[in-house]
């Protein structure tokens, strides 16, 4: 009996010169921009839930289209919108921003956090909100942020406010404009702790 062999093996050198022909995406970017908190949480047991210790949900933020990207957006004028050159975030800015504000409530270590959005039926308050801005503005040559905080205590009683960070005088390349976004989601997120500590 005679077995013949397919040439199967003639698929493999074809597929790897087609791989030269076919673009899978441009050039990964040379670095990636994130949030660095200011304070962070020690190493070591947790804080524990108690009467004298209140438990915050930090919920998922929300966020208009154009910050639904890991692009930096930049506004060019009041009805013009472009994103900065060869700027990228590791993530999303919305949950970048939401693990900022956990971190930085958890530092201070007078609360529990948690920011499961299944464990929610724990939280004595809850923190949401929407991340309206995180971006450049050309015409004031500034970084800027903007959050729409909406906290809710366990009683049901619901209170909101408008936090807002400004680093003017800010060139608009990627680094620089990384810098300062982290500098005012810092200052937001520590404004938002006291907040919440204060309710």
């Amino acid at each position: 009996m005679t077995i013949r062999f397919r040439p199967v093996l003639l698929a493999v050198p074809l597929a790897l010169a087609l791989t030269g022909c076919i673009s899978l995406g441009g050039d990964p970017p040379a670095s990636l921009l994130t949030l660095s908190p200011a304070a962070t949480a020690p190493a070591g047991p947790g804080v524990a839930a108690g009467a004298e210790r209140p438990v915050i949900a930090v919920m998922a933020f929300d966020t208009p289209a154009k910050l639904d990207v890991i692009r930096v957006p930049v506004a060019v004028s009041d009805t013009e919108l472009a994103y900065l050159k060869e700027a990228f975030w590791v993530e999303k800015p919305a949950r970048l921003f939401r693990r900022l504000v956990g971190e930085t409530i958890r530092s201070r270590g007078q609360a529990l956090v948690i920011d499961g959005d299944d464990t929610t039926t724990l939280a004595t308050v809850t923190l949401q909100g929407t991340l309206i801005d995180m971006g450049y503005d050309a015409q004031t040559s500034s970084a800027v942020v903007r959050f729409d905080a909406v906290r809710i205590t366990k009683d049901g009683t619901v209170t909101t406010r408008r936090f807002e960070a400004k680093e003017t005088g800010v060139v608009a390349e990627t680094r620089a404009v990384g810098a300062a976004l982290n500098i005012a989601a810092n200052r937001i997120a520590k404004d938002i702790a006291d907040w919440v500590a204060a309710g």
